[in-house]
């Protein structure tokens, strides 16, 4: 069979865009995410260690504005990966596979994600008083 005569597989071009294919997507880069974010806890712990000439770069590094997004989408990447395993552990047991259910839970994952990122770092900002 010549390369040009292969059936093609299927690819994103072909499926009609659902909550569910995009919470799975994103799931999986929070995922990533958290990876590299535990890479960025290790580099501070690291700097801790090292004395106080390499913690306060790091500290600096973190308390940029870019350094702040950073442990911001860190933040959230924690609280939806939480929010949308424990999705997947009622999936897992049976239950929540219908369409509306699907769609309402996602939903839920995605307000739990947000409400407590915000809360967390309003929390956080609260001990510092800015």
């Amino acid at each position: 069979m010549s390369i040009g005569d292969r059936p093609l597989s299927p690819h994103l071009g072909i499926h009609r865009w659902h909550l569910t294919m995009a919470m799975s997507i994103l799931h999986r880069m929070t995922g990533v995410f958290l990876g590299l974010g535990a890479v960025l806890l290790v580099v501070w712990l690291v700097s801790v260690a090292s004395g106080p000439a390499a913690f306060a770069v790091v500290t600096a590094l973190l308390g940029s504005v870019i350094g702040q997004l950073v442990l911001f989408g860190c933040a959230f990447s924690f609280f939806y990966h939480l929010g949308n395993g424990v999705r997947h552990l009622f999936w897992d047991i049976g239950l929540g596979f219908d369409l509306p259910r699907t769609a309402v839970s996602g939903l839920l994952v995605i307000v739990f994600s947000l409400v407590t990122t915000l809360g967390f770092w309003l929390w956080a900002y609260a001990g510092r008083g800015v």
